[in-house]
């Protein structure tokens, strides 16, 4: 019997897995539901700071036959909180957010503490990582961490941030490659923890907000910059990049990530055409995960492998009101793969 992790690693190197994984990584692609919390005994917000709590609810995603890895955290702000920003820890229905900002303007960067993640949430989710990977040494353990651009679209301004990319570059490239080095420390003590895999979600580094040449520029470099100095015992490395691709598949081909990640706008046989070579994952619609009758989640599951999906996943996170009958259809569809 192959093991998820054993199969993860025959879809790395192009072998006969016998079918796609099904994964949800966690961060941004979160994978809690709020009947997934009952069935657990752990709940928001309590699971963002607690690490016993986070590592039970994360399991519980796999435990209960919804998905082939476990994934911590379950939002997108613990690295900019621990530079700085405020945050809202959110409630039993959803994730945290950034309440405040830190800085107004590129230019002042400077004024950045250096982030510890041996203190606070990131303390908490390292914890976690260590505890489930004694627990599931033969499950993919996902650590997460916020891209480049969104983790510094949530230290000011988003609107005045994409502004500065254009008007003060210089300034712009020292921020990211400050953001960037806060990441690489936080993604090397995940993968000392335990992570086996780092996904990597960048949503508001997108192409349609960029632009090709600032996608390559900006989005494109400090994520190889992120993965070029990750430690090497990792299994891999996934990015997940939101919007369309039609205007940068060449750009996205450069990212040195071992798994590229689509959100459901992109048709998976598309994808496939432009990056023939590429290990792909996604992109069954979130929407249809929360609002669709489970047989149409069966569909959609043979649709997205059939076009050339090597690892199944929710498109973004799920919506907590997610029914789990929905979410395990997909497994279920997948295991008549074999």
């Amino acid at each position: 019997m192959i093991t998820e992790k054993e199969r993860l690693a025959a879809i790395l190197e192009h072998n006969n897995s016998g079918r796609p994984l099904c994964i949800c990584p966690g961060g941004m692609m979160n994978m809690i539901v709020t009947e997934l919390m009952q069935q657990a005994g752990a709940e928001w917000p309590q699971a963002h700071t607690d690490a016993k709590a986070m590592s039970r609810l994360a399991a519980a995603s796999y435990e209960t036959g919804c998905f082939e890895n476990i994934g911590v955290p379950f939002c997108m702000t613990v690295e900019a909180e621990a530079m700085g920003a405020k945050v809202t820890l959110g409630t039993k229905q959803f994730e945290p957010h950034i309440e405040r900002y830190v800085i107004d303007s590129v230019s002042q960067w400077r004024q950045l503490p250096c982030a510890d993640f041996h203190t606070g949430r990131g303390k908490v989710a390292l914890e976690a990582l260590i505890e489930l990977k004694k627990k599931y040494p033969h499950v993919p353990i996902v650590g997460n961490l916020t891209g480049p651009i969104s983790t510094a679209a949530s230290l000011m301004e988003p609107t005045v941030f994409y502004k500065e990319l254009r008007k003060k570059k210089e300034d712009a490239h020292n921020f990211l490659r400050f953001v960037t080095k806060q990441l690489i420390s936080f993604a090397n003590l995940q993968i000392e923890a335990g992570a086996d895999v780092i996904a990597i979600s960048d949503p508001s580094g997108t192409g349609e907000i960029l632009g090709p040449d600032l996608f390559e520029t900006f989005t494109v470099s400090y994520l190889n910059e992120l993965i070029e100095h990750l430690l090497p015992q990792k299994m891999a490395v996934i990015v997940h990049i939101c919007g369309q691709m039609k205007s940068v598949y060449k750009q996205v081909n450069e990212i040195k990530a071992d798994i590229l990640s689509f959100d459901s706008i992109v048709p998976m046989k598309e994808a496939r055409i432009n990056l023939p070579d590429r290990i792909l994952m996604g992109n069954v619609s979130t929407y249809a995960l929360e609002f669709a009758e489970p047989e149409k989640i069966r569909t959609l599951t043979r649709h997205c492998a059939e076009a050339g999906s090597d690892i199944l996943a929710p498109a973004c996170g799920l919506g907590t009101k997610t029914p789990l009958v929905n979410i395990q259809s997909m497994m279920e569809e997948l295991k008549g793969f074999e």
